[in-house]
C-alpha cells in the first residue's frame, strides 16, 4: 500500500473511499469488473490505481488501453495519471487536433493509451498502435460511448484486441445492456450508484409566459446572482443563439458544443472553471465526463428527451458533499415530464431583474505548454516576477500541450499585459494575450 499512499499524497487525497477500495480488491481477481458509481464519486482513480498495479515496468510495449466517449474526459484522465507520477509513459489520442502529433508520441510505445473511439480506431487501422501486447482494457462511461453511436468503431477496436485478460467497465448508470462484442466474461459488478445523490439535489421549476424562454432565463440568472450555472439546450444552434441573447442582455457567459474546435472548447471550459464566466451554455456534451467543481445551478432551458439525460445533466451539481439545484423552465405549452416529482417547488421570480456583478477574473492566454517544457510553477514565477502580480491575483492555471490559460484578476490584466509583452518565459518568446 505504500506506493498507493505516495500517489494519494501527490494527489493531495487523504484516503480512498469505499468504492475505490472495492474496485482495487475486485481488480486483483481474474474476472472482469463492472463499476457503477455516481458522477463525481472518484471513478477515475478507482480504475487508474488497479491499472497501475497491472503494469509491468519491464514490458516496453503498450499494456493498457482506456476508451472514453469524449476528448475532455480523455484529457482529464491523462492529467490525473500524469499527476500520479508513475514513471510509465502515457499518450492521449482524440480528434480535433493534428493526428501527426499523436503519431510521433506513439513511435515509442506508451505503456498506457487513453483515447476516443474514432481516433483510436484510426490509429489501429494505420498501424500506429500495436494491439497484440494490450492485456487490460478500461471502458470509462461505456454506456455513453454506445449512446453516442460509436458501436461500429468500438466493435472494431474490440476485435483488434486479441489478447485481453482484464476488462474494467465504468458507468454512472446501469440502464444499458452491455453488447456481446465487448466480450465480457465472468465478471463482478460493483454497484455504488445512489441515483446521483438525489438527497443533495433540489429540483425546482419556473414558468415562462412565452414560448421563447430567453426573458425568463435572463431573470432566472439574475435571481441566481454570481453562482456557477450550467444552462442545457438540446441543439448546437440553440446554444449559440441563447448565449448571444444573454450577452445582448449583459450576462457574461461562454458556450460549448461538439462542433467547436478543440482550442475553442478548451477556452470556454477554462473561463468557466476559473470564474471569468459564471454561466456556461451547452448541449448534453457537458452532461458527462467534465470535472468542474462547485456548480450550484443546472438549468434545463430545453426539457431533456429522457430521464437518463435529466439525471446526467443534474449530475454536474450536488457532487460529493455539495448541494445543488436543478431548475426546469416550462413554456405555456410544456408539461412537467413524468419522471419529475409532481410536488417540485415553483420559483417565483422577482418582478425587477437586477444584473449580477461582472466576474472579477479574466483569462490570460500563453502560447506555450507542456511540449515547450512550461509548467504551472514556471507560469506563477513569470507572472509574479515579470508581471508584478501578487499570488492572490493569479487564479486557476491550466497547461495544455502547446498553450496555457491563466486566471488573472481582471483589475490587473491591462497592467500585466504591458509588463510582459516583451518578456520571455523559460527563455522562449511566446504569444501572451487575453484569451478570446
Amino acid at each position: 500500500m505504500q506506493a498507493i499512499n505516495d500517489i494519494l499524497s501527490r494527489l493531495r487525497i487523504d484516503q480512498l473511499n469505499e468504492m475505490q477500495l472495492a474496485a482495487i480488491e475486485a481488480s486483483k481477481k481474474e474476472q472482469d469488473v463492472v463499476l457503477l458509481s455516481d458522477t463525481g464519486s472518484g471513478k477515475t482513480l478507482a480504475f487508474l490505481l488497479p491499472v497501475l498495479q497491472l503494469l509491468d515496468p519491464a514490458n516496453k510495449k503498450t499494456q493498457v488501453m482506456i476508451i472514453v466517449p469524449s476528448r475532455e474526459l480523455a484529457l482529464q484522465i491523462d492529467d490525473v495519471f500524469r499527476s500520479m507520477v508513475t514513471g510509465f509513459k502515457v499518450t492521449v489520442c482524440y480528434g480535433g487536433h493534428k493526428r501527426e502529433t499523436e503519431e510521433n508520441n506513439l513511435l515509442e510505445a506508451p505503456a498506457l493509451i487513453i483515447g476516443t473511439c474514432g481516433r483510436l480506431a484510426d490509429h489501429i487501422r494505420r498501424g500506429n498502435i500495436q494491439t497484440d501486447s494490450i492485456e487490460t482494457l478500461v471502458l470509462d462511461e461505456f454506456d455513453k460511448s454506445i449512446e453516442l453511436g460509436f458501436q461500429e468503431e468500438l466493435s472494431f477496436i474490440m476485435g483488434s484486441l486479441k489478447n485481453l485478460k482484464k476488462r474494467i467497465l465504468t458507468s454512472a448508470t446501469d440502464s444499458l445492456e452491455i453488447p456481446d462484442y465487448i466480450g465480457l466474461q465472468a465478471h463482478e459488478v460493483l454497484n455504488f450508484s445512489t441515483g446521483e445523490k438525489a438527497e443533495a439535489l433540489a429540483v425546482k421549476w419556473v414558468k415562462s409566459d412565452e414560448d421563447d424562454k430567453i426573458a425568463t432565463l435572463f431573470r432566472l440568472i439574475c435571481y441566481f446572482g454570481n453562482r456557477s450555472t450550467i444552462v442545457f439546450c438540446n441543439h448546437r444552434e440553440s446554444v449559440e443563439r441563447t448565449s448571444s441573447m444573454l450577452k445582448d442582455r449583459s450576462i457574461t457567459n461562454v458556450f460549448y458544443h461538439g462542433a467547436m474546435e478543440q482550442q475553442e472548447r478548451d477556452v470556454a471550459l477554462c473561463k468557466f472553471r476559473n470564474g471569468t464566466s459564471n454561466v456556461l451554455v451547452t448541449t448534453d456534451l457537458a452532461a458527462r465526463g467534465l470535472d468542474i467543481p462547485n456548480i450550484r445551478y443546472i438549468v434545463h432551458y430545453h426539457l431533456p428527451h429522457t430521464e437518463d439525460i435529466f439525471t446526467h445533466r443534474n449530475g454536474r451539481t450536488a457532487r460529493m458533499d455539495a448541494s445543488g439545484t436543478a431548475v426546469l423552465i416550462l413554456s405555456p405549452d410544456e408539461r412537467m415530464p413524468a419522471y419529475v416529482p409532481a410536488d417540485v417547488e415553483e420559483i417565483e421570480l422577482p418582478e425587477t431583474a437586477v444584473l449580477p456583478e461582472s466576474p472579477k477574473w479574466s483569462t490570460l492566454f500563453i502560447g506555450g505548454g507542456k511540449k515547450n517544457k512550461i509548467n504551472k510553477v514556471d507560469i506563477v514565477g513569470f507572472l509574479t516576477n515579470k508581471g508584478a502580480l501578487k499570488k492572490e491575483d493569479v487564479g486557476l492555471i491550466e497547461v495544455k500541450d502547446f498553450f496555457s490559460f491563466v486566471g488573472v484578476r481582471k483589475s490587473r490584466m491591462s497592467d500585466v499585459l504591458q509588463r510582459v509583452k516583451n518578456e520571455k518565459i523559460k527563455n522562449q518568446k511566446v504569444k501572451i494575450d487575453i484569451a478570446k
